[in-house]
């Protein structure tokens, strides 16, 4: 095996770890899915979106699934990785409470129909986890 080839295995190693300890199942099913159509998006979403991006230290795991909530909601027309992220969320510790604020205050920002979009993914994901109902003050 090459320098570079070692690196790239070392890379999706990593990132694997972080996306098994962050997205669990759901961010398996993602790169499954992939294998036919084209591995090496997932390769690169393993390597360098959790191999590079997600294990840096600034940012611990809870702020940055904060972060991708948010951009996600305001990108508008990704509900699927939503639901992979709101379950990673939860996963690192965010309550529903907490996510369900999340798309609150987002819809000051990008609008009530994002905000309504996000949040009945939200509703998805907490009846299948059985959160449902969530508390609000």
């Amino acid at each position: 095996m090459t320098e570079s080839a070692e690196s790239r295995q070392q890379s999706f190693d990593r990132g694997l770890e972080v996306l098994r300890r962050i997205d669990g199942e759901a961010g398996q099913r993602v790169i499954d899915s992939l294998a036919d159509i084209s591995p090496e998006l997932a390769h690169q979403i393993v390597a360098w979106g959790f191999g590079e991006i997600y294990q840096r230290p600034a940012l611990p795991p809870r702020d940055r699934q904060l972060v991708t909530l948010g951009m996600l909601t305001a990108l508008g027309g990704a509900e699927a990785q939503l639901e992979v992220h709101i379950n990673a969320a939860l996963n690192v510790g965010l309550t529903p409470e907490q996510i369900v604020e999340v798309f609150l205050h987002s819809a000051g920002y990008c609008g009530f129909p994002r905000a309504l979009n996000a949040t009945f993914v939200a509703k998805k994901v907490f009846e299948e986890r059985g959160l449902l109902p969530v508390q609000q003050q």
